[in-house]
């Protein structure tokens, strides 16, 4: 037997075979939320949300982005406070996370519906609006009160 061998306790390689496959079983439902966010800000915005980024329009390129944070915002908070068995904290950040997107996609377009900003208007424009910084922002602080509120 090796040094090395000797070293190691005989649990520690299990230990790690279950750390990795939490990993990668936490990343994919990371991946799936955040594709979910997307076709969620994608569903509830006026226009095709890919195409309008794709063309390089400035104010959907802000606009998604900050989207695309916040939701990882929310997705990241509700993978740390998962607690209990892999299963257990799987199935809570696939819940805490949706609840999130809806929570976070429903308080921007009220927002947006407060201030009367016509979202339709400012993301298809060509040139740089005021207006998408505000609703960026607004992504960005409901993300962070959403993903406060899964703790």
């Amino acid at each position: 037997m090796t040094v090395l061998a000797q070293a190691i306790d005989s649990t520690y390689w299990g230990f790690v075979g279950r750390g990795v496959g939490a990993i990668l079983l936490y990343a994919v439902i990371g991946v799936l939320l955040m594709l979910l966010g997307f076709w969620a800000i994608d569903l509830t915005t006026p226009g095709k949300l890919p195409a309008m980024v794709r063309a390089g329009l400035p104010n959907a390129v802000t606009i998604t982005a900050a989207g695309m944070l916040s939701m990882a915002f929310i997705i990241v908070v509700a993978i740390y406070n998962s607690s209990g068995s892999l299963l257990e904290g799987i199935i809570s950040s696939l819940i805490f996370g949706l609840v999130g997107i809806i929570a976070q996609v429903a308080a921007v377009r009220i927002l947006e519906w407060v201030t009367g900003i016509d979202i339709g208007e400012v993301i298809q424009a060509e040139e740089r609006r005021a207006a998408a910084t505000v609703v960026a922002a607004a992504h960005l602080a409901l993300g962070l009160i959403v993903a406060v509120a899964v703790v």
